[in-house]
This record gives C-alpha cells, sequence and structure tokens, in this order.
C-alpha cells in the first residue's frame, strides 16, 4: 500500500477545548542505559485514562529494554529515528524503521524485548534510537484477552495537507476528512503527527468522551495564546470538539506534535511497574502468575529472547 496525500481545506465552527494542565518532560533513566523522557506515569500526571505512561525515548546502540512482563494494557511504539527489534516469547519477532509504529496487546500476560538495531552507517557509526511509546489502559472486560500485535508501516500512514503550512500523518482516528488505518487497538485512540511551518495553524476535531493530550517533539507552539516550548506535554480539557493550535509566523522554525485522543474508561487503574489491573487483589495475581508461570505467562518458563541477549557483550 502506498502512502496517500491527500489536500483539503475544512473550516471549523466547533468550540476549542481548554488547556487544563502543562507539564516539561524531563529526562530519566529506564531500561538498561536508556534515556527517555517521561511526562504521563509520573509523579506530575500519574494516569490519564486511558493513557498509563508515555516516553519520548533515545536510545543508544549499547542500550535497551531487554525482556520484560506486561499485563492488562496496550503499548504504541512509534519509531522517529533508527531502528528496533522486537522479540518475545510467542514466537513474533521484527524490525520497526523510521515512522513504522508497531500496536501490542499485552492481555493476559506477555514478556518480550524491544533493543536497537545495530547497524553500521556507511561511516562506520552507530546512531541512537529515537520514538514514542504509549501505554494505553485495557478496558477490565479484555484485560485477560491473548496478546497481539498489530505492525503500521511508515508507508501505510496517510497523509493530509489541508494548507501549505501544514501535513499531519494520520497514524490513527481521523485529521481534515481522512481516516486512518483501522483496527489498530482494542480501546480507542487517535493518534496524529502534526508538522507545521511558521504561520501554521491547527483545528483538529477530537472525539466526545475522549482525553486528549498534545505532545510537542520539537519547535515551538501557542496554545490559547500561550507560547509552550518542545518536550512539552499539553493536557485537555473534555469540554470542547476541537484542538486549536497555531506556530506564528515569527517563529524561526517548524513544529513537531502529536495530538492523541483516547475514550475515556470508568474504571479502577491498579498499576504496578509493567502490570495494569483494577484492583490490588489482581495485581497481587499478576505477581503471582508470572512467578508461577501460570495463567498467561506459561510461555515464559525458560524462554529467553535472543535480542536481549546483547546486553550481555
Amino acid at each position: 500500500m502506498t502512502t496517500a496525500t491527500t489536500h483539503i481545506t475544512v473550516k471549523s465552527t466547533s468550540t476549542p477545548r481548554a488547556v487544563i494542565k502543562a507539564i516539561p518532560a524531563i529526562e530519566q533513566d529506564e531500561g538498561v542505559g536508556a534515556r527517555v523522557r517521561r511526562s504521563i506515569g509520573n509523579m506530575s500526571v500519574r494516569n490519564f485514562t486511558p493513557f498509563l505512561m508515555l516516553d519520548h525515548f533515545k536510545v543508544d546502540p549499547s542500550a535497551g529494554f531487554p525482556d520484560h512482563p506486561h499485563r492488562g494494557q496496550e503499548t504504541i511504539t512509534y519509531v522517529l529515528k533508527g531502528n528496533v527489534d522486537h522479540e518475545d516469547f510467542t514466537g513474533s519477532k521484527g524490525t520497526l524503521g523510521p515512522g513504522d509504529l508497531q500496536f501490542m496487546t499485552a492481555g493476559r500476560g506477555i514478556v518480550h524485548a524491544e533493543m536497537p538495531r545495530i547497524d553500521a552507517e556507511q561511516d562506520g557509526s552507530l546512531s541512537a534510537v529515537e520514538g514514542l511509546q504509549l501505554w494505553v489502559d485495557l478496558p477490565a472486560k479484555l484485560k485477560a484477552c491473548e496478546p497481539r500485535y498489530r505492525d503500521l508501516r511508515a508507508k501505510e500512514i496517510p497523509i493530509v495537507t489541508p494548507n501549505d503550512k501544514v501535513t499531519v500523518k494520520v497514524i490513527s482516528g481521523q485529521s481534515y476528512g481522512v481516516d486512518s488505518v483501522k483496527d489498530l487497538a482494542y480501546t480507542p485512540v487517535w493518534m496524529l503527527d502534526f508538522t507545521v511551518l511558521p504561520g501554521g495553524s491547527v483545528e483538529q476535531k477530537v472525539p466526545h468522551g475522549f482525553n486528549a493530550f498534545l505532545y510537542s517533539m520539537d519547535g515551538e507552539v501557542v496554545v490559547e495564546g500561550k507560547k509552550f516550548p518542545k518536550f512539552t506535554n499539553i493536557f485537555f480539557d473534555t469540554e470542547g470538539d476541537e484542538i486549536h493550535v497555531s506556530v506564528p509566523e515569527s517563529f524561526h522554525s517548524p513544529a513537531r506534535f502529536v495530538i492523541v485522543a483516547g475514550e475515556i474508561l470508568n474504571q479502577e487503574i491498579v498499576q504496578r511497574g509493567p502490570f495494569v489491573e483494577t484492583s490490588f487483589e489482581r495485581i497481587l495475581k499478576a505477581f503471582m502468575d508470572y512467578r508461577n508461570f501460570t495463567n498467561g505467562f506459561e510461555r515464559a518458563k525458560g524462554w529467553a529472547s535472543e535480542i536481549g541477549k546483547r546486553m550481555l557483550f
């Protein structure tokens, strides 16, 4: 499937959502030798249903995320630069390249590894991997589902250009009348990647009953008359139909950001590390199941990924 590029102009008559909070994504250690900027899943924003964690990661070839478990959530991994190998105890394995995404449903349990692919560039050097990883809660009725994957390649993602200042990669959801590929995750999530040149503005519709945020990866943006720098996560109220963003003509560089929205789940969130349940009792059971190789973790017994062994050298 080739990438579709669409030019369309839409005039908005909807109500913009107000900003309720904005926090900087502070860099911290994670995994083995990796660095991430976490703006959901920390002390400032513990969770923002259905979202449990957002990491903007940069991983050197000597670092990574070797074998580790998950239960009760979905993860969305978006590779911005470099290549990432993945492997899990179901036998699934593969590589994500620049612009690729993986939607993983952990369900009742999975153990996997995510590691930078060690490929020398033409000059003989090794480059770091950069990307976003978003953790999304699963509805209680789906927490015991079987694990699954859905890879989305860069060439599959529709692109819409509402004007000569704005380009949108429609990863999941809809933007300016263009729909994404369907059936990517169980929990309904919209994920849109914007590049806006100075003098450009965005009026992005978001569904009712969805929480929404904007994470800025590069450049500066203006929302509600206030300027926000890169590496800022802006959280919006549930009232309103759209998110309005601008990059004034006076700014010297383009802005790149994602707008992400997800269906609000009216359920308890009890999280301990990589396990997400609806009660403390179920969390205890998750740890027991992982320790005893039961109820979804049977295949973890004796299993070790090949890519995770890179950390031994």
